[in-house]
């Protein structure tokens, strides 16, 4: 993949030499059309908006002109060279990729795109509109543009919208929804404003209950006759001949619910079971989803009006159980007659299962910044629906092997590592107290237990031991907010089998002791997400995500050892601290593929108690690609900290680079800034990007040289600028950026700019980085 997509960029920029002599391929009696000029002359200084009127003209050309890159016709280029006798694979498979047919003087039709300028002009609301036009040629380039002259006149303004009422009973319900219309005196005539308008009514209809109806049914007419300044008045009716059920509500006669909808429905009939007002149909000797535990899901009640509102939230609510492939709420019309006030619908709502057990296996090959490279495997098994409620239990073993392929005394340094975790999520809220049903009115919250144990032996230096456990909650408020509480969160990380070597290490480094001695630790965890990006067309996009992470004071309160220093609970020295981040970012979308993508980073790390430093962890670092590209991961920081500054010790065996474990700190600043384009659309996108960040610790006392957070925070960032590629197919994500340091706090002060983009760093990663 890699190596076919730099193919692709490399050819592509040796056709770019070649692009900008394309006239030579345009045919004799052709101009290559450029595109056209809008120039708007209005016929009075009062007329608003001109910017976008302009842009309203421009979006109705047709035909586009070719696209141009860097002054070069790329796609134009490889299409001309694709059509030749004997084109070449290369021309070929270029042309296929990103080649594009020419688009001449001779494919414009000036008369008809002055008609649509004039019929866009009049949708607006500007009237009597003049369109002249005139063609500029370059008979030398062979190309040409079109040229429109366009006289808008001022434009017809609202005086008043008013309902033209009936003695139908749906005036009734319409009646106030006009009333909350977002119309106005002084409003420009624009038919895309009323047809908003049709479709606001007819969503706000069918909440009501009106089944049948649909917004073609409502007519506006407009009266200038009143008025003799460009004035108008709108009125709003109800079209005549309109089907009878189309003005009638409809009520929820019956909801039938079918767990397992793969079962005949005849077949069920006889194992229909009532539960609250509802039917569930299964075969009750082997019962599929318990009726009581899939009822909170269903929001359909029998006597209400139908609602697509709460048809959609009851087929998402349905969605988020985990346990069923495909969702469907079919309504049936139940014997309404034309002179009825209220209307019948039956709900049928028909669910298929996944498959209850699955099992995968993934297989990689993985290499990290700190030269360990090797193979890792982990197996899942997923079991749906365990219980018949929905609960969805996961098992993962998980085993990694890993080899240091640095050159020197690091050279066949490897490690093992052992996994096995489960989860086992329940699709409802397990807590002592009962919530009113209203309090998660968006989303029912998620149980999730977790258990989780781990196993990594690092030759020449230890191996650890860690098992942890976690009981919380996770649930969705809105389209974008997103909570989950872990009130209780137990971590217990056990350094054995230590090398000389290792202690040794440990001894130097008193800040890295310190943070390696309190591994026990039981907390509570809280995150909040904003998440703005889901709507990918949106001109501004925002992301939020904050964390908040507490330990050790439940303990405090029951250890009972209140002399003892540090404290210990079943002989275990415990952690105590506070920590908080927040990740906040931005996105300005800029039409056309292009993307300017910001983010901003701040944690602190607040070690008190029982611990004097946070655990090893709970640390922050900084550096990587997804962090501050332009530095290895862990190579960045605490502050100005330098390992090669630090004196080696004569009886120092030098067998491995510690900076992995040192590098770390509890505070932790980013700033991040990133252009994204098209390079070879659809799939293919580049970027520019600057990033800045670092570790400090908070205290000097047992601090790395340098590594102490101060006022200076800001000359000691680590600041880096690079160039990447993007590989999107689908939503998956293949990330290559090449970056190169700017500023090296490492370094002493005055030598920290050193812009060297002679030793750029790769990257390589799966997902964007912000």
């Amino acid at each position: 993949m890699k190596i076919r997509n730099y193919s692709i960029i490399f050819l592509c920029a040796l056709g770019l030499i070649n692009a900008c002599s394309v006239d030579k391929y345009i045919p004799e009696d052709e101009y290559l059309y450029r595109g056209a000029d809008i120039t708007l002359l209005p016929d009075t200084t009062s007329i608003e908006d001109l910017d976008n009127i302009k842009l309203e003209i421009q979006n109705v050309l047709v035909p586009k002109p070719n696209s141009k890159l860097l002054g070069a016709y790329p796609g134009l280029y490889f299409y001309y060279k694709a059509q030749r006798e004997k084109p070449g694979f290369i021309n070929k498979f270029l042309n296929k990729k990103i080649g594009e047919e020419p688009v001449y003087l001779s494919d414009v039709e000036i008369g008809n795109t002055q008609d649509l300028i004039i019929n866009r002009l009049e949708n607006r609301g500007f009237f009597y509109s003049r369109v002249s036009a005139d063609v500029n040629s370059n008979d030398k380039k062979k190309t040409a543009t079109a040229a429109y002259d366009v006289g808008v006149t001022t434009p017809y303004k609202m005086e008043k919208y008013q309902l033209v009422e009936d003695s139908l009973f749906i005036y009734d319900d319409i009646k106030p929804m006009v009333e909350e219309s977002k119309f106005f005196k002084d409003m420009r005539f624009d038919l895309a404003n009323m047809k908003n308008e049709r479709e606001r009514l007819d969503r706000a209809l069918k909440e009501k209950g009106y089944y049948n109806f649909n917004s073609g049914f409502l007519l506006f007419q407009a009266d200038t006759n009143q008025y003799d300044n460009k004035r108008f008045d709108l009125y709003l009716k109800v079209k005549k001949d309109v089907p009878e059920k189309a003005i009638i509500p409809y009520k929820i006669s019956k909801v039938n619910i079918y767990p397992n909808s793969g079962i005949k429905r005849d077949s069920l009939e006889k194992d229909k079971v009532r539960f609250n007002n509802k039917n569930f149909l299964q075969e009750q000797d082997s019962i599929f989803f318990l009726p009581k535990r899939l009822d909170p899901f269903v929001l359909i009640e029998e006597g209400d009006y139908y609602s697509p509102d709460i048809s959609r939230a009851t087929s998402r609510r349905l969605g988020s159980i985990g346990a069923y492939k495909f969702i469907n709420i079919d309504y049936q019309e139940v014997d309404t007659l034309a002179n009825d006030s209220v209307g019948a619908l039956e709900a049928n709502i028909y669910l298929s299962p996944l498959n209850k057990r699955a099992i995968r296996t993934e297989l990689q090959g993985v290499t990290k910044s700190n030269n360990f490279a090797g193979p890792s495997l982990a197996v899942s098994l997923t079991n749906r629906n365990l219980f018949k409620g929905g609960e969805i239990l996961n098992i993962q073993a998980r085993l990694g092997y890993e080899v240091q392929v640095a050159s020197g005394n690091n050279t066949g340094l490897n490690s093992i590592q052992l996994g096995l975790g489960s989860d086992l999520i329940f699709p409802r809220l397990l807590f002592p107290w009962q919530f009113n049903e209203d309090f998660f009115e968006y989303d029912i919250p998620k149980t999730k237990i977790s258990l989780n144990a781990d196993y990594l032996r690092r030759s020449q230096l230890f191996a650890l031991g860690s098992a942890s456990a976690t009981f919380g909650y996770i649930w969705n408020a809105n389209h974008y907010v997103t909570h989950s509480f872990d009130p209780v969160a137990i971590t217990y990380v056990d350094l054995i089998n230590t090398t000389p070597e290792f202690e040794d290490i440990l001894k130097k480094n008193s800040y890295l002791q310190s943070s390696f001695n309190q591994q026990f630790i039981v907390g509570s965890l809280y995150s909040f997400t904003y998440n703005g990006m889901v709507d990918q067309n949106d001109t501004h996009q925002f992301f939020i995500n904050t964390n908040l992470d507490i330990a050790g004071n439940l303990l405090d309160l029951i250890s009972g050892n209140s002399e003892e220093d540090p404290q210990t609970v079943f002989n275990l020295e415990y952690a105590q601290y506070a920590k908080a981040d927040v990740d906040f970012r931005y996105h300005l979308n800029l039409g056309g593929g292009k993307k300017l993508a910001t983010r901003l980073f701040a944690g602190y790390g607040m070690p008190y108690g029982n611990s004097k430093i946070m655990p090893f962890t709970k640390q922050y670092f900084s550096g990587g690609p997804y962090s501050v590209r332009a530095f290895r991961i862990r190579q960045l920081g605490p502050g100005t900290y330098n390992p090669d500054n630090v004196p080696e010790e004569e009886d120092d065996p030098g067998l491995m680079n510690t900076d992995y474990f040192d590098r770390a700190g509890n505070i932790r600043l980013e700033a991040n800034i990133e252009y994204r384009f098209p390079l070879f659309p659809p799939y293919v996108n580049g970027a520019v990007f600057a990033d800045a960040g670092n570790v400090w610790t908070s205290t000097e006392e047992d601090s790395l040289p340098g590594g102490k957070f101060s006022s200076n925070f800001m000359n000691e960032l680590g600041i880096g600028t690079g160039v990447g590629v993007r590989v999107d197919i689908q939503g998956f994500v293949i990330r290559f950026d090449l970056a190169a340091p700017m500023h090296d706090p490492s370094l002493p002060q005055g030598e920290r700019w050193t812009y060297d983009f002679g030793s750029p760093i790769f990257n390589f990663a799966i997902g964007y980085p912000f």
